[in-house]
């Protein structure tokens, strides 16, 4: 890839917690990272600061486009633009 190329949007799933014993919520973290292992240790990191005591992340890969739905396509545009967006959502059981 060279510089010109813009790098894919990379997108997480997993599941956060606020507090140890707390109820798990879904999760998404879109964010362009040069590799796998940085876009965990960013995404990791960008939920840390959110005040996310613990979180399970599942599955990593690139989007195929651009969502047609918020809020994932807000986050897709952040990521573009160099933040770490992050979609939360409650779980179903």
């Amino acid at each position: 890839m060279n510089d010109n190329e813009m790098r894919p949007v990379t997108i997480i799933t997993g599941r956060v917690w606020r507090n140890k014993g707390d109820d798990s919520q879904g999760v998404h973290v879109l964010l362009v990272a040069p590799d796998d292992d940085t876009a965990v240790r960013t995404a990791l990191e960008a939920l840390a600061r959110e005040g996310y005591a613990e979180a399970e992340l599942d599955q990593i890969g690139d989007m195929d486009g651009v969502p047609d739905d918020e809020p994932h396509l807000s986050a897709f545009q952040g990521a573009i633009e160099g933040a770490v967006s992050i979609v939360t959502f409650d779980e179903a059981f």
